[in-house]
């Protein structure tokens, strides 16, 4: 048999797309429409199978709704600003610029190898001039609806790339990218006022029904609303302090009072600046982050003051104030007071400093004993140990009866708060969209005016010099406008901001005058289906959300609020990971395998493998698919890229399975030669309609799948599809039923392995008026069904019947049945269960 030469086959038709813009959106506005987006790429140099199955999740999808006739727009960009390529440029002397755009065109090469259906026509990068140039507009749209505002705040401090993190950069403490410990840094910055729209943020999640659950509760619980109680409590001591305002969600464990905490930038600290040992402990507060998450993880420290806080329930009471490192002062009012026994942090806070622990809250299925000793209990039960709020049920009515005393003695007052803060945009370096704002002698912010946008960044400076480049760069800093003189600001905006807002660009790129064309925007957006991995579930997506609010406040031209209107998570390809003897990671390029076990090319030296994990350039645990493309094809790389699991599962790269793949296309290759020597056969007549029926079958399952995003199963239906086709197709049909029925299972494989499906399309001259087959319901009718033969509940037996039939009829027929009679020989039959066209049940 001929072998499908893939290689110049799929080099024809990437040549015949890209010519002819195949695929590509021929906008007809009174056509119905459809916006596929994956998560654009930031260009790191090459892409690897993790970026593969990405895109080819959403290229199977943009070409299943092209072939169905809608518009679709299907765009690609770069992520192109970032701190990896500002240090790629300082450790190889190289201009970040022609780093970043070399790095754009390797990638953009190969995607185009893997016959992506993607609109180059529409591309964009968010470090061209052309795209940041709007960015800076809507900061100062934003700034003037007071959506931006600057101030002096406390930050997490990334040491390592010396730059400001938001909250959701850091993860367990460290910077996302650098992997360092954060600090806390008091800097001026720039803030986006996300924290208006949390309400909003959070409702608008109910109406989002074709996104998955997992990313909507991560975002609910995110923004945290929470249910609480404003309380003031009365403080005694030596310092001209009079009440301690706090916010808690459970007022109703103030009985177990035993400390009350304030965060270091609480306003009472001003009377401890002059306190030797108050600000060596604020300097080590420093060392840690200023995100709950940092904070969880880090050891709970506190400085004493000779503050006592009186419990509001019981005058008698009387605590200690401390400063401690766990509490915010962006949280509720920079106080918390410490219930031990029922908050683990609170808990860890008072062994240390052999505070009080009281118990409460008791479980319901304990008494009055009950003590809290080795660790808190957060959960449910009922309350002890505090006077008239005994035999409450907490949290259920407790905390609602709690506030009600409080707010009837003025005590508190019943509130409503979010974890959810503000998002901090300054970055502190060069690689980033410069803010469009200057500053006068007093410090003053004057935004610069539209007509001198964009603001560029300098070229050809200096990178290596510590902290922020552009705070070197006189000549660019100082700038006249209205004939003042003013410096610029050298803060650049969070790469985030860039990515907040490109679906709207890719629906009108050329624009000049404004970030989009409205006429674009109300055909395209939202976006039908963006795909992406869960990891931007709250950094990402959140930011997105909050950018569509923020253009749509107080906008009469503008209201659409939410970008995405349907969410799929793909999951990873996953890839064991390699260490040399020196713990240094080592690619699977740089290995080789003897006798079972795996050595260092270069040296013979042993290699430690460990778990297999997500594909990780930093971990070097990669496949480039451009290896891959060369050996085996594109369409052999998609199959198996989809074929593995669930597409919103992780997939576990393994070599096996990419021949599996190769080999399985060049069997179809020779299934396709097969057909084409059966359709010169010329018969006269269709032996039976079978061909016909199983393909509108297969049409069926296939146009499902695609529509539930069951990629792995259509992977199977073709294989069925093969072994079908294979042994029926020598069954004499005419020519004319064997090409029709053939032409509509390519045409369902063109989203799947589209060079194959177009090759073969061309070989039978089909390839005009292609469009996505239909199938007939009526053809599918079943005349008959399966039903399983139970005997007392067992199964003995599955028998083909007419449908519908009625019990007795179906009774006959299995007393008739050698096979099944011979179970009920000489029994005494109690009774049947009958579902019909499925199953009976004979009790014997």
């Amino acid at each position: 048999m001929e072998r499908y030469n893939f290689k110049s086959i799929e080099k024809k038709w990437q040549k015949f797309w890209e010519k002819n813009k195949s695929f590509k959106t021929k906008i007809n506005k009174s056509q119905k429409k459809f916006y596929c987006l994956e998560m654009f790429p930031y260009p790191s140099g090459k892409i690897h199978m993790g970026h593969v199955r990405n895109y080819t999740i959403g290229d199977v999808l943009a070409r299943f709704k092209t072939l169905q006739g809608f518009n679709v727009l299907h765009p690609m960009g770069w992520d192109s600003f970032g701190m990896p390529a500002e240090n790629a440029a300082k450790q190889n002397n190289l201009d970040p610029k022609l780093w970043t755009e070399t790095n754009i065109q390797n990638m953009k090469s190969q995607l185009k190898k893997l016959g992506l259906s993607i609109d180059w026509d529409r591309e964009i990068s968010t470090c061209s001039d052309d795209y940041y140039k709007h960015q800076q507009m809507f900061f100062l749209e934003l700034l003037e609806k007071k959506l931006v505002y600057r101030k002096e705040n406390y930050v997490n401090w990334d040491p390592v790339d010396e730059t400001v993190l938001a909250n959701e950069q850091v993860i367990d403490g460290k910077g996302w990218r650098s992997g360092a410990l954060v600090e806390r840094k008091k800097l001026s910055q720039w803030f986006f006022n996300i924290s208006k729209f949390s309400q909003e943020l959070l409702d608008g999640l109910d109406k989002l029904e074709n996104w998955p659950n997992k990313v909507k509760t991560m975002q609910k619980n995110w923004i945290g609303k929470s249910f609480g109680c404003e309380i003031n409590f009365k403080i005694e001591g030596n310092l001209p302090v009079q009440n301690i305002k706090c916010f808690t969600t459970r007022p109703d464990t103030l009985f177990g009072l035993s400390f009350l905490a304030v965060s270091i930038d609480h306003e009472i600290s001003k009377y401890f600046n002059d306190d030797k040992n108050f600000i060596k402990f604020r300097t080590e507060c420093s060392k840690t982050g200023t995100t709950e998450e940092a904070i969880a993880v880090g050891d709970k420290i506190g400085f004493k003051t000779k503050l006592m806080a009186i419990n509001p329930l019981n005058p008698n009471q009387k605590v200690p104030v401390y400063f401690a490192n766990f509490v915010l002062m962006d949280y509720g009012f920079g106080a918390v007071f410490g219930c031990p026994a029922h908050d683990q942090r609170d808990f860890d806070f008072a062994k240390k400093y052999n505070l009080e622990i009281k118990t409460v809250v008791r479980p319901k299925d304990q008494d009055e004993r009950f003590n809290v000793n080795k660790e808190a209990y957060p959960g449910p039960g009922i309350i002890i140990n505090s006077d008239f709020l005994n035999g409450l049920e907490a949290p259920k009515n407790s905390i609602i009866e709690t506030i009600k005393i409080l707010e009837e003695k003025k005590l508190g007052k019943k509130q409503i708060n979010f974890r959810l803060k503000d998002w901090g945009v300054s970055r502190q370096r060069y690689w980033g969209c410069p803010i469009p704002v200057a500053y006068d002698d007093n410090g003053n912010v004057k935004p610069i005016p539209k007509s001198m946008l964009p603001v560029k960044l300098p070229e050809n400076i200096n990178l290596k010099v510590k902290g922020n480049p552009l705070d070197s760069q006189k000549d660019w800093k100082e700038v006249e406008i209205n004939g003042k003189k003013l410096t610029r600001e050298t803060d650049t905006l969070d790469t985030f901001v860039c990515s907040s807002w490109y679906f709207l660009r890719f629906c009108s790129p050329n624009e000049k005058t404004y970030g989009f064309n409205k006429d674009e925007i109300d055909y395209w957006m939202p976006v039908d289906q963006y795909i992406g991995g869960v990891e931007h579930a709250i950094l990402h997506l959140l930011y997105s959300r909050f950018f569509m609010h923020a253009i749509s406040y107080d906008n009469k031209e503008f209201n659409i609020k939410e970008p995405f209107n349907g969410l799929f998570t793909q999951g990873m390809v996953c890839h064991e990971t390699y260490k040399d003897t020196n713990n240094n990671w080592v690619s699977p390029e740089e290995i080789e395998t003897i006798e079972g076990e795996k050595y260092l090319k270069k040296d013979k030296s042993r290699i430690i493998v460990g778990p297999s994990e997500s594909m990780s350039k930093s971990k070097k645990n990669t496949i480039d698919p451009e290896n891959i493309i060369a050996n085996y094809g594109a369409d052999a790389a998609r199959l198996f890229i989809l074929s593995d699991s669930p597409p919103e599962k992780d997939v576990q790269w393994s070599e096996e399975g990419i021949i599996a793949s190769f080999k399985f296309i060049q069997k179809l290759w020779n299934l396709n030669l097969k057909i084409n020597n059966e359709i010169k056969k010329k018969h006269s007549e269709d032996k039976s309609n079978d061909l016909t029926k199983y393909t509108h079958k297969f049409i069926k399952k296939i146009t499902g799948n695609l529509n539930d995003f069951n990629y792995n199963v259509i992977i199977a239906n073709l294989h069925e599809a093969y072994n079908y086709y294979n042994k029926e197709i020598t069954n004499n049909y005419k020519p004319n039923t064997l090409k029709e029925n053939y032409k509509k299972i390519l045409t369902a494989l063109i989203p799947i392995i589209p060079h194959f499906s177009s090759e073969c399309l061309e070989m039978m001259n089909e390839k005009a008026n292609i469009v996505w087959p239909t199938y007939d319901e009526k053809l599918l009718e079943e005349k008959n069904s399966d039903v399983v033969v139970q005997i007392n509940g067992k199964k003995r037996g599955l028998i083909n019947i007419k449908k519908d039939i009625d019990e007795k009829e179906l009774f006959k027929i299995i007393l008739n049945n050698k096979n099944l009679y011979k179970y009920l020989e000489n029994k005494e039959i109690k009774k049947n269960i009958y579902i019909k066209n499925k199953l009976i049940n004979i009790i014997i």
